[in-house]
């Protein structure tokens, strides 16, 4: 739970968000006394209506939640706000009425924008980071007020790069709701954007090189999933191992390796549609004959 420190809100939707609140919340170095996240939605294959992660993780620490359509209408009584996936263009009253701290999880100026994590392992950067910025007008372009760097290992995905960067970036984040930072402005060069994912983002192109499937596979993983067919049945690939060399593209040798434009990727998890994630051993075990054809 949060404890002593200045009284701030915390800004945040996704499991992404509900990590860093939980940290910030166990810490407890700052007040958290209010926190704001989007309203239920439908979700799932029902549709039925459901509270967004921070909305749970807020109910469980007993914190004051609210769920406006427009949170930037009604600002919180604080003199700061952590904002972190929140999922709302920030427009004043409350862009303005006091610091706004965005956690932001890259090494900015390069991969502004929706999807960071996914975009740096998608175009094979060697390094990412976690940024705790101001929030201004223009997106994700605010002062700097604290950087982490880190590796990007072979084996990395999307969580769990997600992991390390709220575990460097919830303390520099508390730093800057502390007041104890400055702002340095962002450089004026590198400045890439990271676009919101797609469903075409998902599909992988078996003409294209093991290495780059690997991290699209690695970048999807482990929510949203890389898509393919098999032998004309929909699967969503979760795991999987680059080979320097295999079948030709799109052919699927034993056990369930799948060529490539260059290389091939040896599936060990993955999930037909409709069903659960399983081994690539137990997807075989359920095949009546084996499969030939991926794409």
């Amino acid at each position: 739970m949060t404890g002593g420190g200045p009284k701030v809100a915390f800004l945040g939707t996704s499991e992404f968000g509900a990590a860093a609140l939980g940290l910030l919340a166990e810490r407890g170095n700052v007040d958290v006394v209010e926190v704001v996240t989007q309203p239920d939605r439908p979700a799932g294959r029902r549709r039925r209506l459901t509270p967004p992660p921070v909305a749970v993780l807020a109910r469980e620490l007993g914190l004051p939640l609210r769920e406006p359509e427009r949170a930037s209408a009604q600002p919180p009584a604080v003199a700061a706000a952590a904002v972190v996936a929140f999922g709302q263009l920030l427009v004043p009253p409350l862009l303005g009425a006091y610091p706004l701290f965005n956690l932001h999880p890259s090494l900015l100026p390069r991969w502004r924008g929706a999807a960071p994590i996914e975009r740096a392992l998608l175009a094979g950067d060697a390094e990412t980071g976690v940024a705790v910025i101001e929030l201004v007008q223009q997106l994700d372009a605010g002062p700097v007020h604290g950087l982490a760097r880190f590796p990007i290992g072979p084996a990395d995905d999307a969580g769990s790069l997600a992991g390390r960067a709220i575990e460097l970036g919830v303390p520099l984040l508390e730093e800057a709701l502390l007041g104890h930072t400055h702002g340095v402005e962002q450089a004026a060069e590198g400045i890439t954007y990271a676009a919101k994912l797609t469903a075409a983002d998902r599909v992988l192109d078996w003409s294209q090189t093991a290495t780059e499937l690997d991290r699209r596979v690695r970048a999807l993983a482990p929510r949203i999933g890389a898509r393919t067919q098999i032998d004309g049945r929909p699967v969503v690939i979760w795991r999987a191992v680059p080979l320097a060399a295999g079948p030709g593209p799109g052919e699927v040798a034993a056990p369930l390796v799948i060529g490539c434009g260059e290389g091939a990727l040896a599936v060990e998890e993955l999930q037909p549609d409709g069903k659960r994630r399983m081994t690539a051993a137990e997807y075989l075990r359920g095949l009546r004959t084996p499969p030939a054809r991926a794409g």
